[in-house]
């Protein structure tokens, strides 16, 4: 009984691994990040209001959406595909939202 040669198996599944790579990255499934992908925390201001009190905004709105999903406010990039990330504190806890209508005071 003769033995199977592994070398060709195994150049086999290199070569898969190589082929599927390179079709998720032709097709954008594969990103890699790059520093200037990150979103800081530092780059927001929350903006109080008082009532009776003005402020000013852009006109112009922001290349990112906030959602709340599973009762996490969560960043959505529009200008970078795929580029998503979790609002949190100084202390990295996630800022909570309630998918209701903002609280009214009584």
């Amino acid at each position: 009984m003769s033995e199977l040669n592994p070398i060709p198996l195994i150049l086999t599944g290199i070569g898969s691994i190589c082929a599927t790579v390179a079709a998720l990255g032709y097709y954008g499934y594969l990103h890699f990040a790059q520093p200037e992908d990150a979103l800081l925390l530092s780059d927001y201001t929350m903006l109080k209001t008082v009532p009776g009190e003005d402020y000013k905004v852009s006109l112009k709105p922001a290349s990112q959406v906030a959602q709340c999903v599973d009762g996490v406010l969560v960043l959505f990039d529009l200008e970078q595909k795929g580029l998503s990330g979790v609002l949190v504190d100084q202390r990295k806890r996630a800022v909570r939202c309630v998918a209701e209508e903002a609280p009214v005071a009584q």
